[in-house]
């Protein structure tokens, strides 16, 4: 049924079509005019494409800028209230007092003690740096604060503890120095 309607349609619009025949070198302006309209899309593609990979450059520039200058905001403990600001300044003149008298007691017999100790220290503090930064993160959350003045406690119990080895060792060494005698 339905071929017979087109059928039928063809038929009425018979003679109506355009059968005339195509200048010269029409075929040839047509392919001309088709590449160079191709030729532009492509060159715009191009453009394109190098327009929005700048623009990628761009954002990570930005955001990564964003997180760099993140980073160098630190809090020390002191900043959360006056309180803590005792509390480090009271831990900070502990451990600088620890550390002269573990550095009074540096001799040849002890100095790998020392180093030792000088080296945990290190990490304490480099634990501590991170804290810092996890402080100003977390919008100054009492776990962070606990663990900023447990690490200064750290530091001081293993001052104290280098300490105390170091003067058993050098009593050990005087009561082996009086037997001999």
């Amino acid at each position: 049924m339905k071929e017979d309607q087109i059928s039928e349609l063809f038929k009425n619009l018979e003679g109506t079509f355009n059968v005339h025949n195509i200048s010269e070198g029409h075929q040839k302006r047509f392919l001309e005019k088709l590449n160079a309209k191709d030729q532009t899309t492509k060159s715009v593609i191009k453009w394109r494409k190098t327009l929005s990979i700048a623009a990628l450059i761009a954002v990570i520039f930005v955001v990564s800028s964003l997180f760099l200058n993140e980073d160098v905001t630190a809090a020390e403990l002191a900043s959360v209230s006056p309180e803590m600001e005792q509390t480090q300044s009271f831990f900070t003149s502990t451990i600088n007092n620890e550390l002269q008298t573990l550095k009074s007691f540096e001799s040849p017999e002890t100095e790998i003690l020392v180093q030792d100790a000088l080296e945990q220290l290190e990490n304490l503090e480099n634990k501590y740096e991170i804290l810092k930064l996890d402080l100003v993160e977390s919008g100054n959350n009492k776990r962070v604060i606990y663990a900023m003045i447990k690490n200064f406690q750290n530091r001081i119990d293993l001052l104290e503890q280098v300490i105390s080895t170091i003067e058993e060792v050098k009593k050990l060494k005087n009561l082996k120095n009086e037997n001999k005698i």
